[in-house]
C-alpha cells in the first residue's frame, strides 16, 4: 500500500504520552487502543470494556543489520516512564524488559495516530501510522472490526539496511479482561493473493460463549514473510528468550511445537530491504469477529420449555439459546475474522484515502485548533464500548464505559440528547435511534422509557419517562428529519411522536394544566426529579412544541400544529417573565405534597426527593450551567429562539461570570471529580444570589465536559466567541495526555457520549444548517473555508469577500444533497443552478 501524507492535528511530547490511547476499531466492533509510546493497550474487542488489559507478550518488535553492521533489536515502543514502572511484579507496564526506542512522540487527527521513533543507537526512524476508516455518511466502512497499523522505516544512513518488523499476539481467545474461559486456542497459518497471516480460533471455548470467536494478525506483504504459530513452550521465561533470539539472528522466525499450552503466541514477520536514506513501509491489519454479545440488563436463564411434537422452535426464544444473548450486527457481516482481513485489505487504499480526505478536509477548515480538537477527538466515543449494534442493525449506547463493563445501561435518552456528532455524520445511525425511542420505547400512552432494555421483547421494563429525554428525542426527531428529507420514517413515526407530546398533558403530568410550563414531576439527567418551572426542563419542552409544530404542518395535523404553537408562546412568554431574575433564568420550586398526584411512571422510588412537602434536590434559585440547553438544541436544529434574546446573552454571560473558576484550589466538591486543583473548569451550578438550598441537586459542585460544551457553544451561537473558546480550551487543556486521555472524556465512565455535544462547535462557527426538505444550506456570512457535514454528505464551503460580495465555493466530497437555494444569514441568499450538488462537481455562486 502506498503511504499518503496524514494530516495532523496535534502532537505530543513525551510529557504527555502517558495517558494516550488512541481506540482502533469501527463503530460497533470495540476497539484496541494505541497507547502513546506505539503499545497496544485496552484491548477492549471482546464484548466489553476492558481497561488495563493487555494480552501477555503481545507487541511489535524492529530488527534491523546496516550493510557490513552488526544487527539491533528493538521493541517498537518508545520509553515507559517511570510513573508506569514499579518493579517486579508491581509493574503497570507490560513488556517491561524489553530493549525499545530513546525518543517517541505522538501525533494525532482521529482517526489517524502517528507514533515518531527514533535512536541514535539504530539505524532507521520509524514511524507507525494506526488507523480504522472513519468516513462520514458510510457507517459500513466506518464499522470494520480491524486496526490497521503500518510501519514506515526510513533508512538515516548512507548504507544499505536489512529490516524486519514482526508482530506478536497472544491468541486470548476465552478471555475477554474480566472472564477467563480460554481452552485448546488453535493458530493457522493462511495466505491469499492479498494478504497473509495468522488465524486465530479456539476449540474448547464454547461457541456459545461472550468470549467466544476469532482473531487474525495478517499483513499485505506479499514478500519476505515469515511466521510463527506458537512460541516454544519452556519455563523459566525461556518462551520470550528463544523468540528474540530467533528473530534476532536474521530477522525471520522458524515455527515451534505449541506443547501444552492453551492460548498460543502468533507471531508474524516481514523482512524488506532499504536503500541509503530510502523509506519502506510494511502494513499489518490486526481483525476480531466476537459475535456474541449479551444483554446490558441480563436476565436468569428459564429453563426451556420442551416444544410441542406439533409446533417448530420460535426463532430466538428461549428454547433456541441464551435470552440474553443480543449479537453483533458487524459479525453478520463477515464470516470470521480472517474474512475482515480479507475484504478489507482489498480495499484498504481506497478506505485509508477517504478517511484521510475527511481528515484533511475538516482539519483545513478555518475553525480554532481547539475546536477541530474537541470535536475530532471525541468521535472515538463511537468507535468505543459506550456503542454498539445488535444483530439487526439498530445501534444503542450506554452512557460510558466502567473500567470492565458498561456504565448507565438503556440509550439513556436525557445522556444521548446532548451529542450532536452521529446525526451529522453518520445520519443513517441517529435515525435508527429514532426508531428504537418512538417505535420500541414509547407506549401507547405516550410515555417514553428513557432507558430501554434489551432484546426489544424486553424493551419498556425500565418504566420512569425523563422530562427532558422525552422532549429532547422529539427534537431530535426534527432534526434527523430535517437533516435527511426521511419523511417515510417521520410518517411511520409522527403516530408515536405525537403521543410523546401528548403525554405531557395527561392528569399528573409535567404540564396537566396545559399553559406551556412544566410544573410538575420532571425526572431528568440529574437523576432527580425537579419540582415547579425551570429553566432546564422548560427549554426542552419549548423546543420540543416547535418540532411538534414543524412536524405536524409537515403532516398535515394543522390543529395539532397550532395547539403546539399556542402552548409554546405561552410558555416562551411565562419563562422570560417569571424564571428570569435579570442575570439568570430560575427554578421556582412548586412542591407536589400529594404523591398519589403524580402520574405514575414520573417518579423514581429511590434517587429522588423523599419530603414532596418540601422537596430537596433541586436547583432552586441556582446559575445551572446548561439552563439554556433546550436552546442549544434549538440552534442546532435550526428551529430559532425559544426565549428572549437578550435574555439568553446575558444568561450565558453570568455563566462565565458565576459559574467558571480559574482554578480549583479553593473548590469544595463532595461527589465525583473530573477536574480538580489549578484546573480551570466551570462548574455545574453556582448560587450568586444565595439561598442555596441546604441539599441541591446531587452534580451541583461537579465539573462534566459534556455540560460545559453545552454552555461554551451556546456563547459561540450568541457571538460570545472569546468566552466560548476559553471554556473549551479549558476543556481539552485536562485532556493533555500527561494527565487524561485526549480520547476519552469521562463522566460517568470512559468516552462519554455527552461529551460529543462538542461537534456542534463547527456548527456555531460555520453558521451551518442544511433542511432537506426546502433544500436550503446555510453557513455564517464569515469568510473562510468552512467543513459541512450533513450526515449522508460532506464537503467544504469556501467563502471569500469581494467587494461587499459574497464569493462562494461550495465542493461535496462524499455524496450527495439536494440544493435548490444556498444563504448567508445576515447577507443573502440566491438560487442554485443544479438543484443537486454531486462529488467532484464544485459550484461558485455570488451574494
Amino acid at each position: 500500500m502506498k503511504s499518503t501524507q496524514w494530516p495532523v492535528l496535534k502532537t505530543y511530547d513525551f510529557a504527555h504520552l502517558g495517558r494516550i490511547a488512541l481506540p482502533l476499531g469501527g463503530i460497533g466492533t470495540g476497539t484496541v487502543s494505541l497507547g502513546g509510546r506505539g503499545d497496544l493497550r485496552d484491548w477492549e474487542i471482546v464484548n466489553r470494556p476492558a481497561k488495563g488489559f493487555a494480552p501477555r507478550q503481545s507487541f511489535f518488535a524492529l530488527w534491523v543489520k546496516p550493510a557490513g553492521g552488526a544487527a539491533v533489536t528493538r521493541c517498537l515502543e518508545g520509553p515507559i516512564p517511570h510513573s508506569e514502572y514499579e518493579g517486579g511484579f508491581g509493574s503497570l507496564a507490560s513488556n517491561h524488559g524489553l530493549p525499545r526506542f530513546r525518543k517517541v512522540s505522538f501525533s494525532a487527527a482521529y482517526p489517524l495516530g502517528q507514533v515518531h521513533l527514533s535512536d541514535p543507537a539504530v539505524p532507521v526512524r520509524v514511524r507507525l501510522e494506526a488507523m480504522n476508516p472513519l468516513i462520514p455518511g458510510d457507517s459500513k466502512a466506518s464499522g470494520i472490526p480491524i486496526a490497521m497499523l503500518r510501519y514506515v522505516l526510513t533508512n538515516t544512513t548512507h548504507r544499505r539496511v536489512e529490516a524486519a518488523v514482526c508482530g506478536s499476539v497472544e491468541n486470548f481467545i476465552g478471555r475477554d479482561g474480566t472472564m477467563d474461559v480460554a481452552k485448546d486456542n488453535v493458530n493457522a497459518f493462511r495466505a491469499s493473493a492479498s494478504v497473509s497471516g495468522v488465524f486465530m480460533r479456539s476449540d474448547g471455548v464454547p461457541t456459545s460463549a461472550e468470549q467466544w470467536g476469532t482473531m487474525a494478525l495478517a499483513t499485505t506483504a506479499t514478500s519476505g514473510v515469515s511466521h510463527r504459530t506458537a512460541w516454544a513452550d519452556v519455563n523459566w521465561g525461556d518462551t520470550r528468550l528463544d523468540f528474540w533470539d530467533d528473530f534476532s539472528a536474521e530477522g525471520k522466525l522458524e515455527e515451534r511445537d505449541r506443547g501444552k499450552v492453551g492460548t498460543p503466541m502468533a507471531s508474524l514477520a516481514v523482512r524488506i530491504s532499504l536503500p541509503p536514506k530510502a523509506s519502506r513501509s510494511v502494513t499489518f491489519l490486526l481483525a476480531w469477529h466476537f459475535p456474541n454479545r449479551m444483554t446490558w440488563e441480563p436476565k436468569p436463564a428459564e429453563k426451556p420449555k420442551e416444544p410441542a411434537a406439533t409446533t417448530t422452535c420460535c426463532a430466538g426464544g428461549s428454547c433456541c439459546g441464551d435470552p440474553n444473548r443480543i449479537g453483533n450486527y458487524y459479525t453478520t457481516q463477515y464470516a470470521d475474522a480472517w474474512d475482515v482481513a480479507l475484504r478489507t485489505a482489498r480495499d484498504l487504499d481506497t478506505l485509508e484515502s477517504q478517511t484521510v480526505e475527511f481528515v484533511r478536509s475538516f482539519c483545513q477548515s478555518d475553525l480554532p485548533p481547539v475546536v477541530k480538537e474537541a470535536a475530532l477527538f471525541n468521535l472515538s466515543t463511537l468507535r468505543s464500548q459506550t456503542t454498539f449494534r445488535t444483530e439487526d442493525g439498530l445501534l444503542f449506547g450506554w452512557e460510558g464505559c466502567g473500567d470492565k463493563a458498561g456504565c448507565c445501561y438503556g440509550s439513556c435518552t436525557h445522556v444521548w440528547n446532548y451529542e450532536q456528532a452521529t446525526a451529522h455524520l453518520f445520519g443513517d445511525l441517529s435515525r435508527l435511534m429514532r426508531v428504537v425511542e418512538f417505535e420500541h420505547a414509547t407506549d401507547d400512552i405516550g410515555k417514553m422509557s428513557f432507558r430501554v432494555n434489551l432484546p426489544l421483547s424486553r424493551r419498556r421494563e425500565f418504566e420512569i419517562a425523563a422530562a427532558d429525554g422525552q422532549m429532547g428525542c422529539l427534537m431530535k426527531l426534527y432534526r434527523d428529519w430535517k437533516l435527511s428529507g426521511d419523511t417515510a420514517m417521520l410518517q411511520e413515526l409522527w403516530p408515536k411522536a405525537r403521543k410523546a407530546l401528548e403525554f405531557c398533558w395527561i392528569e399528573g403530568g409535567w404540564d396537566a394544566d396545559r399553559d406551556g410550563v412544566m410544573e410538575g414531576c420532571q425526572h431528568n439527567t440529574m437523576d432527580v426529579e425537579y419540582y415547579g418551572p425551570n429553566p432546564q426542563m422548560q427549554g426542552w419542552y419549548l423546543g420540543a412544541l416547535r418540532s411538534g409544530e414543524e412536524m405536524a404542518k409537515s403532516i398535515g395535523d394543522t390543529e395539532f400544529a397550532r395547539a403546539c404553537r399556542t402552548l409554546f408562546d405561552q410558555g416562551s412568554r411565562w419563562m422570560d417573565q417569571n424564571l428570569f431574575n435579570g442575570d439568570y433564568y430560575e427554578h421556582e420550586i412548586r412542591p407536589i405534597a400529594d404523591a398519589a398526584k403524580i402520574a405514575k411512571g414520573l417518579r423514581h422510588q429511590t434517587l429522588g426527593a423523599r419530603n414532596l412537602a418540601d422537596p430537596e434536590l433541586q436547583i432552586g434559585t441556582g446559575c445551572l450551567i446548561d439552563q439554556l440547553v433546550g436552546q442549544f438544541v434549538s440552534h442546532v436544529a435550526g428551529l430559532g429562539y425559544l426565549h428572549d434574546r437578550k435574555s439568553v446573552r446575558k444568561t450565558l454571560a453570568s455563566l462565565m461570570k458565576y459559574n467558571f473558576k480559574p482554578a480549583l484550589w479553593d473548590h469544595f466538591n463532595h461527589l465525583r471529580t473530573f477536574a480538580l486543583q489549578e484546573e480551570p473548569a466551570m462548574l455545574m451550578c453556582s448560587y450568586p444570589k444565595g439561598r442555596r438550598p441546604k441539599r441541591p441537586f446531587p452534580y451541583y459542585n461537579e465539573v462534566m465536559t459534556g455540560f460545559e460544551y453545552t454552555a461554551a457553544i451556546g456563547m459561540l451561537y450568541e457571538g460570545l466567541e472569546k468566552d466560548g473558546l476559553k471554556l473549551i480550551q479549558a476543556i481539552r487543556d485536562r485532556y493533555d495526555g500527561a494527565k487524561r486521555n485526549p480520547f476519552d472524556e469521562a463522566e460517568c465512565g470512559h468516552h462519554y457520549a455527552r461529551a460529543m455535544a462538542s461537534w456542534a462547535a463547527v456548527l456555531a462557527l460555520s453558521g451551518f444548517d442544511y433542511s432537506a426538505i426546502t433544500q436550503t444550506l446555510t453557513f455564517a456570512a464569515r469568510p473562510g473555508k468552512w467543513f459541512w457535514s450533513t450526515g449522508a454528505a460532506w464537503g467544504v464551503c469556501e467563502i471569500r469577500n469581494r467587494g461587499g460580495k459574497m464569493v462562494i465555493k461550495l465542493e461535496v466530497l462524499h455524496g450527495q444533497i439536494a440544493l435548490a437555494r444556498l444563504k448567508l444569514t445576515g447577507h443573502g441568499e440566491c438560487v442554485t443552478p443544479t438543484g443537486t450538488a454531486r462529488s467532484g462537481k464544485p459550484i461558485t455562486l455570488v451574494i
